[in-house]
């Protein structure tokens, strides 16, 4: 009897130090792949910004494109493009800089509009995922045009901005109000506009839900997420097939580790809910980045009556501008217009 006891806890010690060698596997693995979607999805040298959609991505959003949708978003670009050159060579941006509060050195060019510098009309436009202020140089130029002074900030770790992780709109949030705070000082009777698309949207959302200045009159969001995890988990099913748990919980704590944040806090849903500021959103149905249904789901979150939404028909990411044309601008200063002096 004694024999069989002896070899049982034999067994059971030889079983027990195989399962913490599989369980210490399992957990290097998940933190080298949980590492690797931290550097790729938010580091500042990462591959985020190359999209590549698996085959299985949703059949309900291809069926929402259309090639006459894309003929117009393309013609459009192209046209908004030369103008956006053609206004860049005529009202070149000044150079500004401002230290954010964990001091890194943030990047803005600043369109000073002197023939309308008695009117304290402001906007900040920001833009998205990866990119930097050049890719709202048609934002610029319509708020510009609109008698507006514009500051078009590079959010951190994009573009001339310091930093070495993207704030996905949370750590960007702090950074805005860094560039409110600047305006107020040129200006302390700035009505100030936000205006942001994709990333730039959330950072717009994720701003809304801080206490702001009574200068801040507005928020334009286009085509934003609902948080950093929703988006982040659905395109790790949709890029490679893979399903949230245990990577996101894991790439979460990396991430709240070496970039200062998780990506749960990071919601764009909570903020909004604290909103009680006049917001517009706007969203593409064919959009394949972030969903269509986050924006119903952000407009119902948002507290009051003074929110509106805009929806364009067939509109791929980020290109409800190129698809609606003089519609969109014309619903976003029809809105803005309701609440600014």
């Amino acid at each position: 009897m004694k024999k069989h006891i002896k070899k049982i806890s034999t067994i059971q010690n030889a079983a027990a130090g195989i399962g913490g060698a599989v369980v210490d596997l399992t957990s290097a693995t998940d933190f080298f792949a949980g590492n690797y979607l931290v550097n790729y999805a938010i580091g500042r040298g990462g591959d985020g910004g190359n999209r590549t959609v698996s085959d299985d991505a949703d059949a309900n959003i291809e069926a929402q494109k259309s090639a006459d949708a894309e003929t117009i978003i393309n013609d459009a670009k192209k046209q908004m493009g030369l103008s956006a050159a053609l206004f860049e060579e005529a009202h070149p941006a000044k150079d500004i800089t401002i230290l954010s509060n964990d001091n890194l050195n943030l990047y803005g060019a600043y369109y000073k509009n002197e023939a309308a510098a008695s009117d304290h009309l402001w906007a900040i436009v920001i833009h998205g995922y990866r990119c930097d202020h050049n890719s709202m140089t048609e934002f610029s130029q319509r708020y510009y045009e609109n008698g507006y002074q514009v500051v078009a900030p590079d959010l951190r770790a994009c573009g001339k901005s310091e930093g070495n992780y993207v704030g996905m709109g949370w750590l960007d949030r702090l950074d805005i109000i860094s560039w409110i705070n600047w305006i107020i000082e040129q200006d302390p009777d700035a009505q100030i506009v936000l205006h942001g698309v994709s990333m730039g949207a959330a950072t717009v959302m994720m701003t809304s839900g801080e206490t702001l200045p009574e200068n801040v009159k507005v928020f334009v969001e286009d085509c934003g997420y609902t948080s950093t995890w929703e988006i982040f988990a659905n395109e790790l099913k949709l890029r490679f097939n893979l399903p949230e748990f245990p990577l996101m919980q894991t790439a979460s704590l990396i991430a709240s580790n070496k970039a200062g944040y998780d990506f749960k806090e990071a919601s764009s849903l909570t903020a909004v809910s604290k909103c009680e500021k006049p917001m517009l959103f706007i969203h593409g149905t064919a959009d394949d980045f972030i969903p269509y249904s986050m924006m119903n789901e952000l407009y119902e979150a948002k507290p009051g009556t003074n929110k509106q939404m805009l929806t364009a028909k067939g509109a791929t990411h980020a290109n409800s501008l190129y698809l609606l044309g003089e519609s969109y601008w014309d619903t976003v200063f029809d809105f803005i217009n309701k609440y600014i002096k």
